[in-house]
């Protein structure tokens, strides 16, 4: 191997290491992607569940409101969504409270952007 050829893979591996905290862009697009179907049909599955809870529905209409339902996407079901870090897409140790993953969450406490929130010490 030549020495320039060494310089340039060492300069790969060093791009690779930058962006290992960052989640794949292709996940962060279809969790995108699944909150829009999820607001698309959500008033169309609200008045689906209305019928299915409604007591005065007869059999027939439930059935059809059923079938309804289960021809809806997969993907519009809001219990389908993850979470995920505003900053890096990282689906893991979210915190709801900020929006943040936990190491995203550190290292703004560290730098003193969170007001009220600082490292624990005893």
């Amino acid at each position: 191997m030549k020495k320039d050829e060494h310089c340039w893979l060492h300069l790969i591996s060093h791009s690779v290491i930058e962006y290992r905290d960052v989640a794949k862009q292709s996940m962060i697009n279809r969790e995108a992607r699944r909150i829009s179907i999820v607001e698309r049909y959500s008033v169309k599955r609200i008045a689906l569940k209305e019928t299915l809870r409604d007591p005065a529905s007869s059999e027939q209409q439930r059935r059809e409101a059923q079938r309804q339902l289960q021809a809806l996407p997969r993907d519009a079901s809001p219990c389908r969504l993850h979470n995920r870090c505003r900053l890096t897409g990282r689906p893991h140790g979210f915190y709801r409270k900020f929006g943040l993953s936990r190491n995203k969450l550190r290292e703004a406490t560290m730098r003193g952007d969170v007001p009220g929130l600082h490292k624990a010490s005893w």
